[in-house]
């Protein structure tokens, strides 16, 4: 039979032996501050306070009571919210055992604190506002701006659109619709109608831009062309989209009826990634949302991890927004939807495309999200068609099998030589040569610059 005392002894001396520590206290006897002890572990990941216990370890004991224990739970009672707690004692010391909280952050007497190494810190102003922000309490959205002007700064134009695509009756005055919106305090219009209804976005908030960068290799080394938007939050999303879209890939697919365009990754997915990046990210942050276009690849960065205790798992089931104002005006322009599904749309949406999902990493700081741009087209993926099979029905033709594989071998790499061609398709070098100038006498193929630095390039 186990003897549970020996145990609980034995687990007793096995903290003492630890030492004090980020999780870890020990307090001779019961005072006022072990109000800050419990807040600061509350605030922390939860940890274990040792009454009867020198801060060298040396066990001095303490008289266990009913009272004692009943002053215990008053003081966990007394924080704001309430400390959840576990009271036992071994031999004549007691164990404070502090619960990790959902409720944090959790203040003492007024003051907040946090367990930092083996102390725990009382939070200075900015400290505190640091907590309220990372835990979802201070929210920029909802915050009145005073530098904002009513009468100046906001824009007729783009608060009439928000109007037309909310639906909303315009027979009430700009004042009362506001007010029915909760965009107003004390005549201040809050952050999130700022960010709507603005002329431009960078009077107000430098970081509120979205930044597009077309780079020329598959690092930062070398950058093709660069622009920053800076109008409102609407116009900003259109114009970052439609900057993606002009500088990738469309494919035209002809099947008998109107031409159909595809761009390269679904513009569905595209659309989503950014209004998500828009809705959720962390607009205290100094840093700007990124969108970054590579040959091999697109990443959309927004400054921001996940809120609260929230997993990336659980982003697919449900969704807690950082910024509930501004993401409430989205849904009523039909922007975002309130099931928080858009993880789930952007995979259906590559799905469609025979494309994998898009990585997706998250720190305490950022939120970033990279596709892959496909090497084939997307008649290659969802019909099976190879290109040269593909440019010879375009073209009305009908291409041979050699002729089909040096297209595709020049599509894979357009400085190919001849010899390289003829190991790659398995005819010789002068059947190669024969079969390119039938292909530049159709006009499907022609040679740019010279046989050794010069490419090939399909028409």
């Amino acid at each position: 039979m186990v003897n549970l005392f020996t145990d609980m002894d034995k687990e007793l001396k096995r903290l003492i032996k630890q030492g004090e520590s980020y999780n870890l206290e020990f307090k001779e006897s019961l005072d006022k501050s072990i109000s800050k002890e419990m807040c600061a572990f509350a605030n922390t990941n939860g940890g274990k306070i040792l009454l009867g216990v020198k801060d060298n370890g040396e066990i001095k004991g303490i008289n266990i009571t009913n009272k004692l224990k009943s002053e215990i739970q008053s003081h966990a009672r007394n924080i704001k919210p309430p400390v959840k707690i576990n009271v036992s004692d071994i031999d004549n010391v007691i164990i404070i055992d502090v619960l990790d909280s959902k409720d944090t952050p959790h203040s003492a007497s007024g003051q907040f604190f946090l367990r930092e190494g083996a102390t725990s810190q009382k939070l200075e102003r900015d400290e505190v506002k640091e907590l309220f922000i990372r835990e979802g309490l201070l929210r920029f959205d909802d915050t009145p701006n005073k530098d904002f002007d009513l009468s100046k700064d906001l824009d007729k134009n783009k608060f009439n659109l928000f109007l037309d695509k909310a639906n909303i009756s315009k027979v009430l005055k700009r004042g009362q619709i506001l007010e029915n919106l909760k965009l107003l305090e004390k005549g201040k219009l809050r952050n999130a109608g700022v960010l709507l209804f603005c002329h431009r976005i960078g009077k107000f908030f430098l970081n509120a831009t979205i930044d597009c960068v077309l780079y020329q290799g598959e690092d930062k080394y070398k950058i093709l062309d660069r622009k920053e938007f800076n109008a409102d939050l609407h116009s900003n999303y259109q114009n970052a989209l439609t900057y993606l879209k002009n500088r990738l890939k469309t494919e035209y697919i002809i099947k008998g009826g109107p031409r159909e365009e595809k761009l390269e990754i679904p513009e569905d997915a595209l659309r989503e990634a950014i209004l998500n990046a828009i809705a959720h990210r962390d607009y205290f942050s100094t840093a700007h949302i990124q969108v970054d276009i590579y040959p091999n690849r697109v990443e959309i960065i927004n400054p921001g991890g996940l809120i609260g205790n929230l997993t990336l798992k659980e982003l697919y089931k449900k969704s807690i927004p950082r910024n509930p104002l501004l993401f409430g005006l989205m849904q009523r322009m039909e922007l975002a939807e309130r099931s928080g599904s858009g993880l789930l749309r952007i995979d259906k949406a590559m799905k469609e495309y025979k494309l994998g999902k898009p990585k997706i990493e998250v720190n305490k700081h950022f939120f970033s999200i990279t596709f892959i741009r496909p090497k084939e087209s997307y008649e290659e993926r969802v019909e099976g068609k190879k290109f040269g099979e593909k440019l010879g029905e375009k073209l009305g033709e009908k291409l041979g099998e050699n002729q089909r594989n040096i297209i595709n071998s020049i599509r894979e790499n357009n400085t190919i030589s001849i010899p390289e061609i003829a190991k790659k398709v398995g005819i010789s070098t002068t059947a190669v040569e024969n079969n390119i100038s039938k292909l530049k006498k159709k006009g499907i193929l022609k040679r740019v610059g010279s046989a050794k630095g010069g490419y090939w390039e399909i028409i």
